[in-house]
């Protein structure tokens, strides 16, 4: 069985009103507040937009895999094993089940993400 999700947004994904998150949980620095749009969600795939303030926070990907592709803003997200991404809009990262790191954002980011879960 295929499913087709189509969507088109007057302003893009850019321009695209969120829906706050509030405050990020654990964060280590600053006082990032996290905002997203969920377009799709079948159970086992998720994509939608994210966006998150400047602060630094943990992350972990235990149970999912993520595509990630940067829309705006400024951030280094830091693997545990010291390998660094630059965050800048056209980026695009993905991060296996079992990442670990931390995120370090300078200016507000905002994403187009897919996720798989994978357990």
């Amino acid at each position: 069985m295929t499913t087709t999700v189509s969507a088109t947004f007057g302003h893009g994904l850019a321009g695209l009103q969120l829906r706050s998150s509030g405050p990020r949980a654990g964060a280590t620095a600053g006082e990032p507040v996290e905002s997203e749009l969920e377009l799709y969600n079948d159970g086992n795939v998720e994509v939608g937009v994210w966006e998150c303030t400047p602060g630094e926070f943990p992350s972990v990907k235990d149970g999912i895999t993520e595509e990630m592709v940067f829309l705006s803003g400024d951030a280094t997200i830091v693997g545990d094993d010291g390998t660094e991404h630059e965050i800048a809009p056209g980026v695009l990262i993905v991060t296996p089940d079992g990442w670990r790191g931390r995120w370090e954002i300078r200016q507000t980011v905002r994403k187009i993400y897919t996720i798989w879960h994978t357990s």
